[in-house]
């Protein structure tokens, strides 16, 4: 166990769990995450590894026995007509047989339908009757004689969610925690790593939970495969509810008119719709129609009466063109059946998530460590659902008086659904709640311009997505990332204000200062003379950040040298010496055949660190000998140096903020991937480069 492991434990005894043993009990037993659990949490519970192990196999047992595989079905009912009596573990549904004033349940698994189920059970568990709950049942069987009668009984039903939690308690392990620090405890909590996240990639795994804590949350996420977006939606809560498909009828989504049976959105905290792209999706007309409103007003007709729910919405789906192509050609909604591609169901979105932004998941992102009991955590954010932290951030920051109500409707829920996730108590800094702010900002901006580029009604009336620092009278304009990077995609690149008095900078890989240079990231920097290039330039990369190298950072500043002055106390790791060796390759590319260069890297390491590096180091030195790149390095003990830098023989001094390292991790076992090779396709970290001479 870690030191972070056990201040969790310390912080959560009892409601914490290691997450690796959801898949040591998981077996081929298909239930969600938040039913193994909910097992795991009543014998596993503990930083002792004795009683964990213990604990499992009482779970594996529990699951063996209990719960219903399908091709097992017939076998268990033979045994609870055997045994009179059993205890399974299987989702229950139930309908309401009007010819027969009854309750009837349907056993997805054990096969069993048309069950008898008395009153009780349906008022104490309606959800029984919108989809299902997965529960621990004790069925029985009596033997009838009268025709067509069911022999089958249902005597006990326990759904397999919490039944009880102390807020308080919550709130005083959260105050354990710094902010990065609980977002690395909520990373864990819905099974990831977090050292394979930057605090950015953290912010968009986190922002899927807002649907299950703040009410008519209305949420899209569109993006390429295999990054997990359906999987929060389905395994996370047992008060979310996920349609496969993306196709649902009226009266499953709202009310049965026939019936007067309430829908999903009545009875469920998230209705997510999986695999919701697809433009050849047969949509009917009034299904959109009905949602529209539903979205906008939080109710929903049913002929002449008007019914308000409170079920957040959700949209996840694939996008087959990439992010550049879709800028420049189509919209980001391009995939979208042709019924929901309209701009007034649209408009109703509060936060686009990037899913082009998240990374395809890999074995090595999941986590071994401590987090929450995901059905403790979903009861912790059902609980916030009532409070509303949406315009905190007044205290400190204003928005623009050109931002519309609907606009400032979706900031409001985004923020304050962040809030509640990361900030349960109310407590934050101002430099929070910016941050807070602008991710929410960022994520309304992204469906308002894909509607001005779909109808110019959008366009008529002006809009900035700024927002006002009243302590400073600094204005701000949020600008989303993809245009930054993408920029040559649109129109033009977007200038964000500094402030009233003070003039705009492009903050952009390779965008200075306009009086210094026009771009470097478009286009390769035009020396003022011959000789010389411009310097007091300022580069700010923002995490995610994409089309980014060391080349059009600063390549243009290394041709022509003969000596480099390294110091980056971080070159210890494979992949770090990696990017050291593709630097290499930019000084060989901009030398002169025949040339040679020297390069002295002072770098640090732990003495148990120190045979490793040195051993990486010496194998790049051999490797760059014949090329005239001639490699030297000192390697000193670690110490508390933050100077990062890269100095050269011609008068330039390239100050970097992250050193060398400044992309995301990325898959290096992966010979065909681009980003193996090719920078600019690497996501980045967030980080500032200042070229001074």
């Amino acid at each position: 166990m870690t030191p972070f492991d056990q201040r969790i434990n310390d912080a959560f005894p009892g409601k914490v769990v290691r997450k690796d043993l959801t898949s040591l009990v998981k077996g081929n037993a298909v239930v969600p995450t938040f039913v193994l659990e909910y097992l795991l949490g009543q014998y596993c519970a503990t930083d002792e590894e004795d009683t964990i192990r213990e604990g499992v196999e009482m779970v594996k047992k529990i699951l063996g026995k209990h719960y219903v595989h399908r091709e097992q079905a017939e076998l268990i009912k033979s045994q609870i007509r055997d045994r009179g009596t059993y205890r399974v573990i299987d989702r229950l549904s139930v309908e309401l047989d009007d010819r027969q004033d009854v309750h009837v349940a349907t056993f997805t698994n054990l096969g069993l339908k048309r069950v008898p189920l008395r009153d009780e059970w349906v008022r104490r568990f309606p959800k029984l009757l919108t989809g299902g709950v997965w529960c621990l049942i004790d069925v029985a069987y009596e033997s009838r004689e009268e025709r067509d009668a069911v022999p089958w009984l249902v005597e006990n039903v326990k759904p397999i969610q919490l039944s009880k939690f102390d807020f308080v308690d919550y709130l005083l392990g959260r105050d354990k925690f710094t902010t990065e620090e609980w977002m690395d405890v909520l990373m864990q909590s819905i099974g990831f790593n977090p050292e394979h996240f930057g605090r950015r990639n953290k912010m968009l795994q986190l922002t899927r939970l807002i649907s299950f804590t703040e009410r008519n949350f209305n949420f899209i996420e569109l993006g390429p495969k295999g990054t997990g977006k359906s999987h929060v939606f389905s395994e996370f809560s047992p008060h979310g509810m996920l349609i496969s498909g993306g196709e649902v009828t009226l009266a499953k989504l709202f009310v049965n008119n026939a019936s007067g049976k309430i829908g999903l959105v009545g009875y469920w905290d998230s209705v997510a719709f999986d695999e919701f792209a697809g433009p050849e999706k047969r949509i009917p007309q009034n299904l959109v129609d009905v949602m529209k409103n539903y979205m906008a007003n939080k109710t929903f007709s049913r002929g002449r009466e008007s019914l308000g729910a409170e079920a957040s919405m959700a949209f996840i789906g694939n996008t087959k063109r990439s992010v550049n192509y879709m800028l420049k050609h189509t919209d980001l909604f391009e995939q979208l059946p042709k019924a929901y591609y309209d701009t007034a169901f649209l408009d109703r979105l509060h936060f686009y998530l990037p899913g082009w932004e998240v990374d395809i998941i890999r074995g090595e992102m999941f986590t071994a460590g401590f987090g929450f009991i995901v059905d403790y955590l979903a009861e912790i954010l059902r609980f916030l659902r009532s409070e509303d932290f949406g315009t905190y951030y007044q205290k400190y920051f204003s928005l623009d008086a050109t931002i519309a109500t609907r606009d400032r409707t979706a900031i409001h829920k985004t923020f304050g659904g962040l809030m509640k996730v990361l900030f349960p108590g109310g407590e934050c800094t101002k430099e929070e709640v910016r941050e807070l702010l602008e991710f929410a900002i960022e994520g309304r901006r992204r469906v308002k311009l894909q509607l001005m580029k779909m109808d110019e009604t959008f366009r008529e009336r002006e809009v900035r997505f700024v927002y006002l620092d009243k302590e400073t009278e600094t204005e701000h304009e949020v600008i989303t990332l993809e245009e930054l990077q993408y920029d040559r995609a649109l129109s033009g690149a977007r200038t964000q204000v500094q402030s009233k008095d003070e003039k705009s900078r492009v903050e952009k890989p390779g965008t200075v200062d306009p009086e210094a240079v026009e771009s470097l990231a478009t286009a390769p920097v035009e020396a003022q003379e011959p000789e010389r290039l411009p310097t007091g330039i300022n580069i700010v990369v923002k995490e995610n950040q994409r089309g980014v190298s060391y080349e059009n950072l600063f390549g243009d500043y290394l041709k022509g040298v003969s000596e480099i002055h390294i110091v980056d106390p971080y070159i210890r790791h494979f992949y770090q010496v990696k990017n050291l060796h593709e630097l290499c390759r930019l000084v060989y590319r901009q030398k002169e055949p025949g040339d040679e260069v020297c390069i002295h890297l002072i770098t640090n390491a732990k003495p148990e660190e120190h045979a490793e590096v040195e051993k990486l180091l010496c194998q790049l030195e051999s490797s760059l000998f014949a090329s005239g790149i001639d490699l030297s390095f000192d390697i000193q003990p670690d110490r508390a140096q933050h100077d990062r830098y890269i100095e050269t023989d011609t008068g330039y001094k390239i100050i970097l903020g992250r050193g060398l390292d400044i992309f995301q991790p990325y898959d290096l076992n992966d010979h065909f991937a681009l980003a193996n090779t090719v920078q600019e396709e690497r996501s980045c970290k967030g980080f500032e480069v200042t070229i001074v001479g």
